[in-house]
């Protein structure tokens, strides 16, 4: 694979085509979804943010990706929600507000917990607001040292959107989610990865190869059992037990049927590695 997700843009002009705001390539298997406004710090506009739905529905699709990248480019990796070019009225009446919300920065996070194949997030710089969603919302989070997290809603006098108050509670518990939407501090890559918001933080020049490394393991896995697995755990948050156990049991059985799952198998019962095809 070339560097092409490290591209980076000279210039905001509005000529720029949202295809080279947000790059993707895919390689062996794994979308590289990579957002390229390293001068407004990655800051998502209306049809940027259109684009990454369209890329990880099409991910989830597509039986020939089988693990999803989301990264960017320069020292940001996503500062937040950038509304100039969205839709708009001549004048805001009650609902427009709720309503722009629920078309846009949670059906953005909506994508990334519902794509059915792995998505990681390699953090390459300031990650703030809806940008720090968007990381939390991946089911793996890589971020490199210099790495900053803010729930930066507080900043503004605003409640924090993008499915902040949803996602942080179930990765940090209620207290932590608090303290950091109260006070919208910075919370360096260091302490991220120590309660539990990424999973491994990286030298600047190891993000791109150890990104590279985690999504051609996930890409050569059993693709459908990762999906069920995915939803089983993205589920289990809002589900009583015997809820759980039942979907767990469904899960099963709906994986058996599975190429993979046949392969997986045959391999142990010939001891033998398995080769899985993502079908």
């Amino acid at each position: 694979m070339t560097d092409a997700p490290l591209t980076t843009a000279s210039d905001d002009s509005p000529e720029k085509s949202v295809e080279s705001l947000v790059l993707h390539a895919t390689d062996n298997g794994v979308s590289w979804i990579t957002l390229n406004r390293p001068e407004a710090m990655n800051a998502v506009t209306w049809d940027q943010r259109e684009r990454i739905i369209r890329l990880l529905a099409g991910a989830s699709a597509d039986p020939d990706v089988r693990a999803v990248v989301i990264t960017a480019t320069g020292r940001g990796f996503c500062a937040g929600a950038d509304l100039r070019g969205s839709p708009s009225t001549a004048e805001r009446i009650p609902g427009d507000v709720a309503r722009t919300i629920r078309l846009g920065a949670q059906r953005l996070i909506a994508a990334v917990l519902d794509c059915e194949k792995p998505v990681i997030a390699a953090v390459n710089g300031t990650a703030a607001g809806i940008g720090a969603h968007l990381a939390f919302a991946c089911d793996l989070v890589l971020a490199v040292e210099s790495a900053k997290f803010i729930e930066v809603f507080v900043r503004r006098g605003l409640v924090p959107d993008g499915a902040g108050a949803y996602l942080l509670p179930r990765l940090v518990g209620p207290q932590r989610a608090k303290e950091l939407m109260f006070f919208g501090d910075s919370l360096p890559a260091a302490e991220a990865e120590r309660l539990g918001l990424v999973n491994r933080v990286v030298p600047s020049d190891e993000l791109q190869k150890t990104a590279r490394e985690w999504a051609q393991r996930l890409a050569a896995g059993p693709t459908r059992a990762l999906a069920l697995t995915k939803h089983l755990v993205n589920a289990s948050l809002d589900s009583d037990r015997a809820t759980a156990f039942a979907a767990e049991a469904t899960a099963q059985e709906i994986n058996m049927s599975t190429a993979d799952a046949q392969e997986g198998v045959a391999a142990f019962v010939e001891r033998r590695p398995p080769t899985y095809q993502g079908r």
